[in-house]
């Protein structure tokens, strides 16, 4: 069933699918980060599913297989400033471009796709595509996409932790639970913190004190 949209396509003739997905797009703080993947025709690894669904062990176990397997990928990634520069939705569709221009096999040479799956959005790219709505959900390749680009950001989150130990972005990436907003009203927010998605918390505080 996840690989009936793909199989479709391959029946068409289509060789080079590139599935993408986003990840971190309603985070309080830290990059926005996508990946497009080239899977090989007929391959279904088991386990693979939307990477909100799969523990942080699996999907660190997943990762491995899917970009061992892999025929191309490549990371797309907008910083917290050009999050708020462009707003959400078009930093999602230019990270997602960017990962399907940095697509590149394990030789490291440039791979052109000749269709592509997306998540829910419509790119402005001149390659046939189509645009699925929970594609993480129904679709093998974007849901491998989205594991990729989901232990991608974690990773840099963590990093991220060590710089401002207060925010927990070890444990939250960045998303907005009740300890990082805590942390955030007590020590302000840090360089990583995207202006535009924590104004209306840091205001609505700042109401509050006055009441």
């Amino acid at each position: 069933m996840m690989l009936k949209i793909e199989q479709d396509l391959w029946d068409k003739g289509y060789n080079y699918i590139a599935c993408i997905d986003e990840v971190g797009r309603g985070c309080l703080a830290g990059s926005l980060v996508t990946c497009a993947i080239i899977m090989p025709k007929g391959l279904l690894i088991e386990g693979v599913n939307d990477s909100k669904q799969l523990t942080p062990k699996k999907r660190e176990v997943l990762y491995d297989i899917i970009l061992d397997a892999a025929l191309a990928w490549g990371i797309g990634e907008l910083d917290w400033t050009q999050v708020d520069e462009y707003n959400v939705k078009n930093a999602t569709k230019l990270a997602m471009v960017q990962a399907v221009e940095n697509l590149r096999d394990k030789e490291g040479k440039k791979i052109v796709p000749d269709y592509i799956l997306v998540d829910a959005e419509k790119l402005n790219i001149a390659i046939p595509q189509l645009n699925i709505i929970h594609g993480d959900a129904r679709c093998h390749g974007i849901a491998a996409a989205s594991i990729v680009a989901k232990v991608t950001r974690d990773r840099q989150m963590d990093e991220m932790h060590k710089l401002y130990p207060q925010y927990k972005f070890d444990k939250n990436k960045g998303y907005g639970t009740k300890v990082h907003i805590e942390a955030l009203l007590e020590y302000g927010p840090c360089q990583i913190h995207r202006k535009t998605f924590i104004k209306k918390i840091l205001d609505r505080n700042q109401q509050l004190s006055f009441i």
